[in-house]
This record gives C-alpha cells, structure tokens and sequence, in this order.
C-alpha cells in the first residue's frame, strides 16, 4: 500500500478542504394555494398553508 512521502502541511490540507466548501441556493417551492416560493416542507409565512391546509390562522389586514 502507498505511504506519503512527506508530511501534509497544514495549508495544503486546508486549501484541499475549503475547495469542497460552497453554498447553494436553497429548494424552493410554490404555495398551493397563494403561489408565493417558500423553501420545501415549511409553512408558508404569508398565507399560513402547509400543503393545502391551514396551519397558522393569518389575520387579514
């Protein structure tokens, strides 16, 4: 089996680990009922819908 020649140092391991560090956008999806995009699997912040069904009673302004 293959053994390192040399040491790894530090900045090169690193530099090798924050090349793989990135952000992504996050997934978002369409309110069924008011079309507004929120991120999957949460309830909707301007309606109060969570697939299809009232969760959060919003009071109309």
């Amino acid at each position: 089996m293959a053994t390192p020649k040399y040491k790894t140092s530090k900045s090169r391991a690193a530099s090798r680990k924050a090349a793989n560090m990135k952000l992504s956008m996050p997934n978002l999806s369409e309110c069924q009922t008011c079309g507004n995009l929120i991120p999957s699997h949460h309830v909707c912040p301007k309606c109060g819908y969570y697939a299809g069904k009232p969760v959060v009673v919003k009071d109309e302004e």
